[in-house]
């Protein structure tokens, strides 16, 4: 842990702790993984920044059904290549640790199944939203029927404005009645 640490300045360390849900030890982890992605060459870089390939390789993500899309949400990269740097890492571990708000967790859930990042949960953010949760495999894939129907519940249950699409304030006020979401929106390292 001594070198871990090392790597870290204290000013910086406590800069993480007061911009993120992380504690102490929680940062000094999420460095040590981070650090162990990077590979040689990045090291050498201002801004180290390791591909979306090398994150999805973590365990706590490998089998997210939602992992690309939550290395693009978290990612600052101006190419728009899901990769993430160590700031990019702590941003997506804050919002998915326990300690992180209802609104937090919330608007961050809202942003990976907006799939095409218009700011709305339309028909097809909720097909890939679907297809995401129950496998897109020709034996578990919802028929055509099926998928109508079930996205017509979800916009009869959810989309109160009757626009045919479902809004970040709407998407909240579902998230809101449903007690296990804070605890099931997690990554723990």
């Amino acid at each position: 842990m001594g070198a871990t640490a090392s790597q870290l300045p204290k000013d910086l360390l406590s800069e993480y702790q007061e911009l993120t849900f992380l504690t102490k030890q929680e940062i000094l982890l999420a460095h040590k993984r981070f650090t162990e992605l990077v590979t040689r060459e990045g090291r050498t870089s201002a801004v180290t920044r390791v591909p979306m390939e090398k994150i999805l390789t973590l365990p706590e993500l490998k089998s997210n059904p939602f992992r690309k899309r939550i290395c693009h949400v978290f990612s600052t990269s101006e190419l728009k290549d899901g990769s993430l740097t160590f700031e990019d890492f702590l941003d997506l571990l804050s919002a998915f640790s326990d300690s992180a708000t209802l609104e937090i967790k919330s608007h961050y859930a809202f942003r990976i199944f907006d799939f095409d990042d218009d700011g709305t949960l339309d028909q097809g953010d909720l097909e890939k939203l679907v297809n995401c949760l129950t496998g897109d495999t020709e034996d578990t894939r919802l028929t055509t029927e099926e998928m109508r129907q079930l996205i017509s519940n979800i916009l009869e249950e959810s989309d109160i404005d009757k626009d045919g699409t479902v809004n970040l304030s709407e998407f909240q006020h579902v998230i809101s009645r449903s007690p296990d979401f804070v605890s099931s929106f997690k990554i723990v390292l």
